[in-house]
């Protein structure tokens, strides 16, 4: 049974890793892969404390951190689509 959870969490891992790769024109396509990494990271982190019996306070501080990251990166998101119209990497001047 454990070993079922490991694979289904490093299957969500490589294929947002791969989602990462290949969607690189769009940033809401990058930041929603990037938080399928995350969460495939607190799927492991939680599988690996439920299989020693810890505590599981690090998770919800992780999971609390994730959160965080997530809105702002939304907030980032927002806040270039106001400015240059889309969320296409090639027209932002800033960053080429």
């Amino acid at each position: 049974m454990l070993i079922s959870y490991m694979f289904f969490s490093v299957v969500m891992y490589f294929s947002g890793l791969i989602s990462f790769t290949m969607k690189r024109k769009h940033l809401l396509l990058m930041l929603l892969s990037l938080e399928m990494i995350i969460l495939s990271l607190f799927f492991n982190l939680f599988i690996y404390l439920s299989y020693y019996y810890y505590e599981f306070f690090f998770s919800m501080v992780f999971l609390t951190m994730s959160v965080c990251e997530g809105a702002l990166g939304l907030s980032i998101l927002v806040s270039l689509i106001r400015t240059h119209g889309n969320d296409y990497f090639n027209t932002f001047n800033i960053l080429w």
